[in-house]
């Protein structure tokens, strides 16, 4: 393969066989994060296609580079849908890809299956926001929602905290209970199986929103949130109250212009309403974690940590996967050019 261009092809098969662990993401997420609290990363907001199937669904494109990844560097793009029906044709609602790329000369480096990428960088992400802005007592996590980056958002919690329980709902008793019993076989922390969004978010400590709504709904009321808690909300359409930030000491997102665009995520009415403002933002989650701004500073804030997801995660854990899978020669090589 000395002549030309090749590039390598990493499966869905070739990343189970690859074996990331869960810390093993956590750790790449919050080194990027990290990056990008030092503006040593480049991205561009994630655009939208909507294509014209009915309202079936809908694909995010999202791009970016990390300097200090790679020998010099890693650039990449990831498309990925995002079809709330799949389900009923026995498909993930998220199947992605993603491309890597020399950002000094726009070489190929590899294509990878990013669906699993896609759902563990959101549980890494939702663990390294948790780990600051969270009580470090926390003892019972939320979770409404059970597609699939719900997993690796409960997985990965379980393992930073010493909870006490873990309660879960969706809109489907069947995704529900089985998502309980997928837990329940990983997991030594009881898992609760609630019918609606009050009985798993009410007195929470850490409470998640992950559903998959098509219009505003507004489910997670001033009242869910107590004192000292920590809401996740990233669903698509958002499930807010309009008035839930009165309640809020901090808001911290992953990137302030990536919260800003597009049409869709969690806190896009209260954006639009001017509930949330730049000057009302405490801050991005890697100043935090660089130590520029504070996290948590007392047990009684509510905080609102909102994740878009950004595109840097992705290309962290996939070029990971990239040089677990050289050294362990997996994947197809590819004749590009």
């Amino acid at each position: 393969m000395s002549d030309g261009l090749w590039l390598r092809f990493v499966s869905g098969p070739d990343v189970d066989a690859i074996g990331l662990t869960p810390a093993e993401v956590v750790d790449a997420c919050e080194r990027v994060v990290a990056a990008h609290g030092r503006r040593e990363t480049v991205f561009e907001p994630r655009t939208h296609l909507l294509p014209d199937n009915d309202g079936r669904g809908h694909f995010n494109v999202l791009r970016g580079s990390v300097t200090s990844l790679g020998d010099h560097g890693v650039a990449g793009v990831k498309v990925v849908g995002d079809f709330v029906p799949n389900y009923t044709v026995g498909l993930p609602s998220e199947l992605a890809l993603l491309t890597l790329y020399d950002p000094h000369t726009g070489v190929p480096a590899a294509i990878l299956d990013a669906t699993w990428i896609t759902e563990v960088r959101t549980g890494a992400m939702t663990a390294v926001g948790a780990r600051r802005l969270a009580r470090g007592d926390s003892k019972v996590l939320g979770h409404v929602g059970a597609r699939g980056t719900a997993y690796a958002n409960i997985v990965m919690l379980d393992a930073m905290f010493d909870l006490d329980e873990i309660r879960v709902t969706s809109k489907r008793p069947e995704s529900r209970e089985a998502f309980a019993e997928r837990l329940r076989a990983e997991l030594d922390t009881p898992v609760v199986v609630t019918d609606s969004t009050e009985a798993t978010l009410d007195g929470a400590d850490i409470a998640v929103e992950a559903t998959r709504l098509t219009e505003p709904t507004p489910l997670v009321t001033t009242d869910l949130v107590k004192e000292g808690a920590l809401l996740v909300p990233y669903g698509t359409v958002s499930a807010l109250a309009p008035d839930l930030i009165d309640v809020i000491d901090k808001v911290v997102v992953d990137d302030w212009r990536e919260a800003q665009s597009g049409e869709f995520g969690a806190l896009r009415p209260h954006l639009r309403s001017g509930a949330v403002t730049a000057e009302s933002l405490h801050a991005e989650l890697g100043q935090v974690v660089t130590g520029e701004r504070p996290g948590r500073e007392s047990d009684t804030e509510r905080i609102l940590f909102w994740h878009r997801g950004l595109s840097i995660l992705d290309v962290a854990v996939g070029q990971l996967l990239l040089e677990r899978a050289e050294a362990a020669d997996l994947g197809t090589m590819v004749r590009f050019h």
